[in-house]
């Protein structure tokens, strides 16, 4: 209990300090999340370089906008918000997601019970980062960072139907790449067998 006072705060003096625009303060706290929040950031962006850009951009407007960080909550989910905004942006302004309209009922939502195939976490994170730009982002958005349909409708400017679409299609997508992981085990497994 004394160590989480202590982090909390150590904390509010950053922020604190930060708020006076402390340059000690600032690289303090960059340097703290900066890890965090470049990983959530290529959660959303490919490309390492651009990535990073992205973070660096969201902390200047996290040290521009601290002001507006009222102590509610979580400062660590006010930067993760600061984050993702940034990362819309970028992915808005480079229009290199391109979100399907139409809407299709998927004719079956994905079974992953018929997968025994036990990943690793970095395996399955290989998997999203492969899926395209727009399937990624929803992707992310819902089942990552936790937000609603209706939510990443407003984020993204699209109809909250599309938002619950384009899941489908990722979770659809996932299993398929899940299944050829299945059957490639499978394979290899009979093949030492048969030795």
């Amino acid at each position: 209990m004394k160590l989480q006072i202590q982090k909390s705060t150590k904390e509010a003096d950053l922020i604190k300090a930060c708020k006076k625009q402390d340059a000690r303060a600032q690289r303090e706290l960059y340097e703290a999340y900066a890890p965090l929040m470049l990983g959530m950031c290529r959660r959303y962006v490919k490309g390492a370089l651009e990535a990073e850009d992205v973070m660096i951009k969201g902390f200047m407007k996290v040290f521009t906008k601290i002001d507006l960080f009222e102590g509610k909550g979580s400062f660590e989910g006010w930067m993760k918000r600061v984050m993702i905004n940034e990362a819309l942006g970028y992915i808005r302004k480079n229009k290199a997601m391109y979100l399907e309209v139409e809407i299709e009922a998927a004719d079956k939502e994905p079974d992953f019970d018929t997968l025994s195939t036990s990943l690793e976490v970095k395996d399955l994170m290989i998997m999203i980062n492969a899926l395209p730009s727009g399937y990624r982002t929803i992707f992310n958005l819902y089942a990552i960072e936790g937000y609603s349909h209706k939510e990443i409708g407003e984020l993204l400017g699209i109809n909250e139907n599309t938002s619950k679409s384009q899941l489908s299609r990722a979770r659809m997508h996932l299993q398929k790449k899940l299944m050829e992981v299945e059957k490639d085990l499978e394979k290899k497994t009979k093949h030492e067998d048969g030795k």
